[in-house]
């Protein structure tokens, strides 16, 4: 990578009055809905990946000669109009990022730096399989277009053959988790119907559940997990040497708490092989994780303590991961309305200390703050029904 802490700013952008993200090995956004997170996240793969980005859409037959029509294709229909050419401005790594610049790219093509799985990824296999980049029409995010066609690259030519589990990818405390969160003694397949293949959920007994019948978080995980074999080789090398950055949009939609902990196991896992991290997200619970590792970090915590909150036994390649967790950089955004501006703003709250001052870092982004505003209204209630 080209520096230890790169740094994403953005000013002056659709809702986004001024946002500087300097990235650590983890980072995470949290924030209300609608503060930009998306967004920011988007910025970040078209900083990195361009040609990636204008080469799929010229070849779906997009016009990518203009800025404005790259930034409606990239961002959503009517994007365009939320840069304001000499008020906005976009630097990554130090360096401008034009969307002038971006059409000159379309003839260099070049493999993402950065793998994005999106939010609302279920959507993409609606009828349980992923549609290619050029099916899905304009109004799909590119993110989610890149996205779905690495699935259908992925289903694509396979026999029928089950998808999880899977001996060789992921390591086998992981296998034994995932299905305890998500699958309850089920199999992901793929089972050919007819002409075309469809994923089934496969129980002992000969019980077979079409996608759509599936549970929320069943279908909103399955999608993440195989993006994440993209990422997560099952060969000697750790790393996909093309790929720098994981991007994660709301890893918890429809999951349980236990399944987000098994999900952060994995995240910890991409850790470990060299992949910065970049997560979104509304749960509280990806913040204990962090705020746990930091913790633990400060204070020479083994890795064994790390393994025992995770419930795992302390394999020898466990006990790596673990470790490397306790030596990484992490990093927390807040992204809120900024009272003078009534523009957004993102705040650095990477300390997550519950006794700060600033209310921002102390309810870590307001994912606390109701809990701790329910417990003081029952605290008041019983100190009063005392008194």
């Amino acid at each position: 990578m080209a520096s230890r802490h790169p740094v994403l700013t953005v000013s002056n952008f659709a809702q986004i009055g001024e946002a500087r993200l300097e990235f650590g090995d983890l980072t995470v956004l949290v924030g209300p809905q609608a503060t930009g997170k998306s967004l920011l996240l988007q910025w970040l793969k078209a900083a990195c990946d361009p040609g990636e980005i204008v080469h799929a859409l010229k070849e779906a037959g997009h016009d990518v000669k203009t800025p404005d029509n790259l930034l409606a294709l990239i961002f959503g229909e009517g994007m365009e109009k939320a840069w304001h050419q000499g008020a906005t401005t976009v630097q990554f790594e130090g360096k401008p990022v034009d969307p002038a610049a971006w059409a000159r790219t379309a003839k260099k093509r070049s493999e993402g730096r950065v793998f994005f799985i999106p939010a609302h990824r279920a959507l993409l296999l609606a009828e349980g399989w992923p549609a290619p980049f050029q099916k899905l029409n304009a109004d799909t995010p590119v993110v989610a277009r890149l996205f779905s066609q690495n699935l259908y690259q992925r289903f694509s030519g396979r026999q029928a053959a089950p998808l999880f589990p899977v001996e060789r990818i992921l390591k086998e405390q992981y296998r034994q988790s995932i299905p305890r969160a998500f699958f309850h003694g089920g199999r992901v397949e793929l089972e050919k119907e007819g002409l075309r293949y469809r994923l089934r959920l496969a129980f002992d007994g000969g019980v077979k559940l079409p996608y759509m019948t599936w549970t929320a978080g069943q279908r909103e995980f399955t999608p993440l997990l195989l993006g994440l074999y993209h990422v997560l080789l099952p060969r000697k090398e750790a790393k996909r040497e093309e790929i720098d950055w994981v991007v994660i949009e709301e890893p918890e939609m429809g999951l349980h708490p236990q399944a987000i902990a098994v999900f952060m196991l994995l995240v910890l896992d991409l850790l470990w092989r060299g992949y910065r991290v970049v997560i979104s997200t509304h749960s509280p619970l990806v913040l204990d994780v962090v705020w746990a590792i930091r913790r633990l970090a400060e204070h020479r915590g083994r890795p064994q303590l790390l393994c025992d909150a995770f419930e795992l036994r302390p394999s020898g390649p466990l006990k790596r991961v673990m470790s490397s967790a306790l030596t990484r950089s992490y990093r927390v955004f807040f992204l809120d309305l900024d009272s003078k501006t009534r523009r957004m703003r993102s705040r650095d709250i990477s300390n997550l200390d519950p006794d700060s001052l600033e209310s921002a870092e102390a309810d870590w982004g307001g994912l606390t703050a109701f809990s701790t505003r329910f417990g003081e209204a029952v605290r008041k209630a019983v100190n009063e029904g005392d008194g």
